[in-house]
C-alpha cells in the first residue's frame, strides 16, 4: 500500500470532482489528456518513491549544519532535487514563451504534492523557487526574466523570499534593510533578513533571494517598502555566475520539524557589498511580494494536507496489520485477536483523518482550478469574480488544513498508540513537519484579520456573497437526492449561522471589537467550506453507487465521511458563530498582568 499517494481520491478529485479534462479544452491548456496526466503523475510517484522517500528520516535526523560560513546538507537532498530537475519539473507550470510546459495548476499541484508527502524538507526547496519564478515571471522586466528564469527553471538556480527580520517578525511595516541607489540603477542593500527558508546551501549553482527593502526616502510604513532581486552570487550579463554578492549566512534555526531545508539568518552587506535590482516600481514591493505569498499560501495549505495524507495512509496501513485485544462481545482468551481496525474509537479517529484530509485536498484543488480558470478565460467579468472567489478562500485553503490537517496527524500517531510517539515510526515526523505550517506564511490569527477584516468585506461583500450562492446551490442539488437531505439542511442552517455573524461584525464600528474572535470566525468558516466540498463529494458518491459501481468501498467510503464530517464536526460551528455574533470581549479586555496576577 503507497504511503504518499492515494492515487485513486486523486483521479476522484481531478476527473469526476473537478472536471480536469474541460480545462485541457480551452485554448490555453490545449494539448493535454488524462494520459498524459496519469503518464506525469507516474513518474512523480517513482521519483519520490525512489530519492525522496528513502532518505527522509536521514534527513530529519541529520539536520543542515554550519561550518566554514556554509549550509551543510546531506548529499541525498541534491539527488532528489537533480531527479526533479530532470523530470522538467521546475518548468512544468510556467508558461511556454518563458520555457514552461504550461500545465494547469490544478496538475502541477497534484504532482508536487506527491513530493510534499514524501519528503518536505526536500520538496520546499523546488516550491520556494518556483514561486519565486512566478513573481519574476509577473513583475520582473524582460531583461531580469531572460537572465533569472532560465536557470532557474531548469533547477541550476533556487529561490527564496526574504521579509521578515529579527525585530518585525510578520509586522513588515517595521523592516529596516535598506536599499540605496548605485550610479547604474541598481541598489545597495543593507540589512538583517530571518527565518529564510533555503538561505543558504551549496546544492544549487546560484540562489535568487526576492528581498524587502526600503529605499532612504521611502514613506513610513508598508507603503514605502520595495522588492528587490539579491543573488546570492553576482550574475554577469550572459548570466555566468561569479562571486559572492555580499550575502552571509550568520546562522541556522533549529527547528522543530521541516528539517531537511536549511532555515537561516542572512546578513546583506556585511562582507562586501550586496548589489539588489529593483523589480516593478519603488514602494510597491509588498503588493509585489503578496503575489508570491498568496501563491505559498495556497501551497502551505496544500502542505498540511499532504504531510497528513502520509501519516493517514501509514496509520491505516497499520490499523489494518496490527492484531490487538478482541471485540467487545467477543472476550474470550481463548478467542484470535482482531485487527486494531476492527474497534470502534480506532475507526473513528481513521475517519477524522480522512474528512480532514480529503475534505482538505478538495479545498485546495477548487482554489488551483479557479487559478486555472482564470488563465483560461476570455471573459473579464469571469477573471474579475474568479479572482474574488480566490481572494476569499486563500486564508481558509491556508489555515484550515494548518490546522485540522495537523490534528489529523495527531490521530496517526494515536492509532499506532505508544509506537507513534518513537522514531521507529514516521508519524511523528509527519507531525512534527506539520507543525510549522500553521506559522508559515502568515499564522492562523493573520489569516482571520485578512478574511473578517477585508476579505468579507471587498467590494462591498461580492467575494461572500458569490461563494454563498454557490454553497446554495450544492444544497439545493443535494435536496434532490434521497440520501442527502439532512446533510443538505445542515449545512443551509450552518450557512445562515455565518451570514448572521458575518452581518453583526460588519455593522460594528470598534474594528478592535469586531476583529476581537475572528480567528474563532475563521475556523467556523472554514468548517462550512468544507462542508460544502463534502456534501459535493457525497453527491458523486451516491450517484457512482446507484449506477452500480464495482468500487462500492471507495464510494461508500465517501459517503461515510460526509455523514462523518456533518455529524461529528459541521455542528461546532453554531457554538462559534454565536460567539462571534455576541462581540465577546472576553480576550480582547483581559489585562496582560491577569494572566499570573503579576
Amino acid at each position: 500500500m503507497p504511503h504518499i499517494v492515494n492515487r485513486r481520491d486523486l483521479d476522484f478529485l481531478l476527473f469526476e470532482c473537478f472536471d480536469a479534462e474541460a480545462l485541457f479544452e480551452t485554448e490555453r491548456y490545449q494539448g493535454l489528456d488524462r494520459g498524459m496526466v496519469e503518464g506525469m503523475l507516474d513518474i512523480a510517484e517513482a521519483i519520490a518513491e525512489e530519492k525522496y522517500l528513502p532518505c527522509a528520516a536521514a534527513l530529519d535526523a541529520h539536520e543542515p549544519t554550519f561550518a566554514n560560513g556554509q549550509a551543510q546538507v546531506i548529499p541525498q537532498v541534491g539527488e532528489a532535487l537533480q531527479a526533479y530537475a530532470d523530470a522538467g519539473f521546475f518548468a512544468a507550470g510556467f508558461d511556454r514563451a518563458h520555457g514552461g510546459l504550461q500545465l494547469p495548476l490544478i496538475v502541477t499541484m497534484a504532482i508536487n504534492g506527491i513530493f510534499t508527502s514524501a519528503n518536505l524538507g526536500i520538496a520546499n526547496y523546488a516550491f520556494l523557487t518556483i514561486a519565486n519564478a512566478n513573481l519574476i515571471a509577473t513583475f520582473g522586466t524582460e531583461e531580469q526574466q531572460k537572465l533569472f528564469l532560465p536557470p532557474m527553471l531548469e533547477g541550476r538556480w533556487f529561490g527564496t523570499m526574504c521579509l521578515s527580520e529579527p525585530q518585525a517578525g510578520s509586522s513588515l511595516s517595521d523592516i529596516r534593510t535598506c536599499a540605496v541607489p548605485r550610479q547604474d540603477g541598481s541598489y545597495s542593500i543593507t540589512g538583517t533578513k530571518m527565518w529564510i527558508s533555503g538561505g543558504d546551501h551549496e546544492i544549487s549553482e546560484n540562489i535568487v533571494h526576492l528581498v524587502l527593502a526600503r529605499t532612504p526616502d521611502a514613506p513610513a510604513g508598508v507603503k514605502g517598502i520595495s522588492l528587490f532581486i539579491v543573488p546570492k552570487r553576482k550574475v554577469g550579463a550572459d548570466g555566468t555566475v561569479g562571486e559572492r554578492n555580499g550575502v552571509v549566512l550568520a546562522g541556522l534555526n533549529h527547528k522543530l520539524g521541516q528539517r531537511g531545508i536549511t532555515n537561516c539568518l542572512l546578513n546583506f552587506g556585511e562582507d562586501g557589498e550586496s548589489v539588489g535590482y529593483l523589480v516593478g516600481e519603488l514602494n510597491n514591493g509588498l503588493g509585489q511580494m503578496f503575489h508570491m505569498m498568496n501563491e505559498a499560501r495556497i501551497s502551505v495549505g496544500h502542505a498540511s494536507v499532504m504531510s497528513a495524507l502520509a501519516g493517514y495512509l501509514y496509520s491505516l496501513d497499520y490499523a489494518r496489520s496490527r492484531p490487538q485485544g478482541r471485540r467487545a462481545n467477543g472476550k474470550s482468551p481463548l478467542a484470535p485477536q482482531v485487527p486494531i481496525i476492527e474497534h470502534a474509537d480506532v475507526k473513528r479517529m481513521l475517519m477524522a483523518q480522512k474528512a480532514a484530509v480529503e475534505g482538505a485536498q478538495a479545498l485546495l484543488t477548487y482554489c488551483a482550478l479557479l487559478v486555472d480558470r482564470q488563465k483560461a478565460s476570455s471573459d473579464s467579468a469571469e477573471r474579475a469574480d474568479l479572482g474574488l472567489l480566490l481572494d476569499l478562500l486563500t486564508p481558509i485553503a491556508k489555515s484550515w488544513p494548518s490546522e485540522y490537517c495537523l490534528e489529523a496527524n495527531k490521530w496517526a500517531i494515536q492509532v499506532l498508540g505508544g509506537y507513534g510517539y518513537t522514531r521507529d515510526y514516521p508519524v511523528e515526523r509527519y507531525y512534527r513537519d506539520n507543525r510549522l505550517n500553521h506559522i508559515h506564511e502568515g499564522t492562523f490569527g493573520i489569516q482571520a484579520i485578512d478574511l473578517l477584516g477585508r476579505k468579507v468585506r471587498m467590494h462591498d461583500g461580492r467575494a461572500l456573497a458569490l461563494l454563498l450562492e454557490q454553497i446554495r446551490a450544492t444544497i439545493a442539488e443535494a435536496r434532490t437526492y434521497a440520501e442527502l437531505p439532512s446533510e443538505a439542511a445542515l449545512l443551509e442552517a450552518a450557512v445562515l449561522a455565518l451570514e448572521e455573524a458575518t452581518a453583526v461584525v460588519l455593522s460594528e464600528s470598534d474594528l478592535e471589537v469586531g476583529l476581537a474572535n475572528a480567528t474563532i470566525y475563521l475556523d467556523a468558516f472554514g468548517h462550512v467550506v468544507i462542508g460544502w466540498f463534502w456534501l459535493q463529494q457525497a453527491m458523486l458518491a451516491t450517484e457512482a453507487l446507484e449506477r452500480g459501481t464495482t468500487e462500492i468501498a471507495f464510494y461508500s467510503g465517501k459517503v461515510a465521511a460526509c455523514r462523518y464530517f456533518f455529524r461529528h464536526e459541521l455542528p461546532l460551528v453554531h457554538a462559534r458563530f454565536a460567539l462571534v455574533g455576541s462581540l465577546d470581549r472576553t480576550c480582547l479586555e483581559a489585562g496582560s498582568d491577569w494572566f499570573t496576577g503579576t
